[in-house]
């Protein structure tokens, strides 16, 4: 008797653990929330609407679930390469981008190996700028703001456990295939201030790639998860993700000098988490969890070309979470604190000069919250 109901436990222990950690998983590689700051992020950087078919008892054999995931990211410090440029703070010419992402999901479970997700990604910006004179000291003149805000790129994903969930709880492996639509808008205006010789003048223009709510192209979304219980209430997981982006360049004016990076680029992004995570309270369902996690803008595409404006880099940041159970709902709350950042040099650095490198602003931290409900 006492065996059985330690199996029972176990059995119920490590199902906690598979739903908790798999509210977290597939969306995070999707296109739009890629990186932190000036290398183009958008997304909620999380999944909130995958992976929770699976019930804390049994997986039901079809069902419906919904999710709200939010992300925040305050970017100011700038980068060439993995070198700081603190002067940029020191003098106060640093951008500044507060962006807010938030995603609806729904997801349809066919059976406990298949379900489907469709998120609707909305996002906010304020982007903050300096006006500089065009003399050599390049004086800074006076700083202004241009914002952004609305409906994202919508995306659709396929997911699949390789091994069937109820006979395998201790450990599986989860694909995602799916489609990143050019729903969002690619070409956002507002207002900025610019310098001439009459002083400064208003003018409106696209606001910069960092901020526009859509990428203006096509994506093809690869997912997979993997996690192992490898002692009762403690799992090892990986996850990864790649988006590809056949198509080269949105046609979006950036207004830079530089006649390389006339138009932008519509670039591929990617990611990857591996930790640990462990049940502190199996009655209450709350779970700890502390992975390492990187994610960038590759400098070349994997498909098609990469010319055209964008900030290939990448950041590694460790990330400790935790995720609540209550019921029917789940609640997680991620915060990747960054350790290293690289703003790598792009195509269009490499056709201009030898030496030319362009710079990216990146954040210290994020935010990312979600709440999922099961039906």
């Amino acid at each position: 008797m006492h065996n059985i109901q330690t199996k029972f436990v176990l059995s119920r222990l490590t199902k906690t653990v598979l739903i908790l950690a798999s509210s977290t998983v597939l969306l995070t590689s999707t296109q739009t929330l890629q990186a932190q700051g000036c290398v183009a992020a958008r997304g909620a950087g999380m999944t909130c609407a995958t992976g929770l078919h699976l019930s804390e008892e049994l997986p039901p054999s079809a069902g419906w679930q919904s999710s709200v995931g939010y992300r925040f990211l305050h970017s100011h410090r700038h980068f060439v390469g993995d070198v700081e440029q603190k002067q940029r703070e020191a003098e106060g010419s640093e951008v500044i981008n507060r962006s807010q992402f938030i995603d609806f999901g729904v997801t349809y479970a066919f059976n406990p190996r298949f379900s489907a997700t469709l998120t609707i990604p909305f996002s906010i910006h304020d982007r903050s700028s300096t006006v500089r004179s065009n003399d050599t000291a390049r004086t800074i003149l006076q700083r202004y703001h241009t914002q952004s805000s609305g409906l994202g790129d919508l995306r659709l994903e396929g997911n699949a456990w390789i091994l069937d969930p109820e006979k395998n709880p201790k450990g599986n492996i989860l694909f995602g295939l799916g489609v990143d639509m050019p729903t969002g808008e690619k070409d956002a205006k507002d207002t900025f201030q610019v310098f001439s010789t009459n002083g400064i003048l208003a003018a409106e223009r696209t606001v910069d790639q960092s901020i526009q709510p859509g990428d203006g192209g096509w994506g093809i979304i690869l997912d997979i998860y993997a996690y192992q219980q490898i002692a009762p209430r403690l799992n090892v997981f990986i996850n990864g993700g790649y988006t590809i982006t056949p198509e080269e360049k949105s046609g979006v004016p950036t207004y830079r000098s530089n006649p390389f990076e006339a138009e932008m680029s519509i670039a591929d992004t990617y990611m990857g988490r591996a930790g640990l995570e462990y049940v502190i309270s199996p009655k209450h369902g709350l779970a700890f969890s502390l992975a390492g996690r990187i994610e960038g803008v590759p400098v070349r595409d994997l498909v098609g070309g990469s010319e055209g404006f964008r900030r290939p880099g990448f950041a590694i940041s460790i990330e400790p979470g935790l995720s609540l159970m209550v019921e029917s709902w789940s609640f997680n709350l991620y915060t990747p604190i960054a350790l290293y950042r690289n703003r790598q040099r792009s195509v269009p650095d490499m056709q201009t000069s030898a030496t030319a490198h362009g710079d990216a602003a990146f954040a210290d931290y994020l935010v990312m919250f979600s709440v999922t409900k099961r039906f």
